[in-house]
């Protein structure tokens, strides 16, 4: 049967992906609507004519870009800050509404849009890792069994390795790490490195702001967070490696020495494709690994002194609560300054770190209580604004 599929961030790296994967299989997917921030008005353009959708299908955040998508159109687009999230809710109130919405939004703006999506009762193909870290408990507790999907490919990885066994098996998850564009380096050799070399990832092709995380390894720390909620797992049974080759891209060890890993080249056509099908596989989804050519895998541990974000993930991860959305809020201030050139790179995590410690050491208030084990939307807000705002003190500061 045809998967109607709606994709959010539809002119970023994985909605662009995920378009490529459904054209190639017109008969297993429809796009039934796309939702974009708007900094690519004709691509969006582009994309709804060759899609063949009406300006009710389409939603623009950006106001200035919505005029111009409507008017190329001939009528008008959803629109607002909200865009994404009323065309989730108009979408399932039609006869052909989605079996599948992809949420490849960037950073916990896409919270308020993976919330939309659970509670319409379609299956969410998560790609926006920020709203889930951010809404935590909030969010896993609206999903029913088997509605929330993982299209990271470390997580997409676990979720396969995991059908070789029982839950109560597992032993161990092992999350790789290609390591970035400065494995090796120490804290001292970073900090002239600039936002030109931080965006020169060694293996994978994302958007600049994924990129820069993976140069940080906060990346991979919001990917442990992220696995603790998906899982329901102690962050304290994930070990994470540092695989510079990114073709191992999860493993999960179980309880009798059996070590489960997902291999695959590094491209994301897979795991997109995986999701938008799940629990089915796309025929050719992408090349697999050919074994007639000589191939050289290694593993390292992290270098934690140099790349603190993972444990300090692990120390938040443990926090529970609001602690996650606090981290990542104060990542986007700082990593945003960074771009900027406001601050240095080893500054990105210590601010994040700063944030952290006295948030937690803090009162948030009556609706940002950082030990509530199950936040409300509120709460969660009010931890991020307050964490942006600390954040913005101590770029300033500096």
């Amino acid at each position: 049967m045809i998967q109607r599929i709606l994709i959010l961030g539809s002119t970023g790296s994985i909605g662009t992906q995920a378009l490529e994967v459904m054209a190639a299989h017109p008969d297993l997917f429809e796009l039934i609507g796309i939702a974009a921030h708007g900094s690519q008005p004709q691509l969006i353009i582009d994309q709804a004519r060759h899609w063949g959708l009406s300006a009710h299908q389409v939603a623009v955040a950006d106001p200035q870009a919505a005029s111009t998508v409507s008017a190329a159109l001939g009528a008008e687009v959803i629109s607002g800050d909200d865009a994404a999230e009323q065309l989730v809710r108009r979408s399932a109130e039609l006869p052909s509404s989605p079996d599948t919405v992809l949420n490849a939004l960037v950073g916990s703006m896409g919270l308020a849009a993976t919330l939309a999506v659970l509670d319409t009762g379609a299956r969410l193909a998560l790609a926006n890792k920020e709203s889930l870290v951010a809404g935590g408990r909030l969010v896993t507790s609206k999903a029913r069994e088997g509605q929330l999907i993982p299209v990271d490919s470390e997580h997409s990885a676990m979720a396969q390795c995991l059908r070789a066994g029982r839950t109560n098996e597992v032993k161990r998850f092992v999350l790789t790490a290609s390591g970035g564009p400065f494995r090796g380096w120490s804290r001292e050799r970073m900090w002239p490195v600039t936002p030109t070399q931080a965006a020169a990832h060694p293996t994978w092709s994302m958007g600049q702001m994924n990129t820069l995380n993976s140069a940080t390894l906060v990346n991979k720390g919001l990917e442990l967070i992220e696995a603790t909620l998906l899982f329901d797992i102690d962050p304290d049974i994930i070990d994470v490696t540092v695989h510079p080759q990114s073709v191992i891209h999860s493993m999960v060890t179980f309880h009798d020495g059996a070590t489960i890993a997902q291999a695959s080249p590094p491209s994301m056509k897979m795991p997109i494709a995986h999701a938008l099908l799940w629990p089915n596989r796309v025929p050719e989804a992408q090349p697999a690994l050919d074994f007639f050519d000589s191939h050289t895998w290694t593993f390292e541990p992290v270098d934690n002194d140099a790349f603190p974000a993972v444990e300090l993930a692990r120390s938040v991860a443990r926090h529970g609560g609001v602690m996650p959305a606090i981290y990542n809020a104060a990542n986007e201030e700082a990593a945003a300054a960074f771009l900027n050139n406001q601050i240095k790179f080893p500054e990105i995590v210590d601010i994040v770190s700063e944030v952290c410690a006295e948030l937690t050491h803090s009162t948030l208030g009556a609706k940002g209580n950082v030990e509530a084990a199950i936040p409300d939307l509120q709460e969660v807000l009010s931890a991020e604004a307050q964490a942006r705002a600390q954040a913005q003190q101590r770029i300033t500061q500096r």
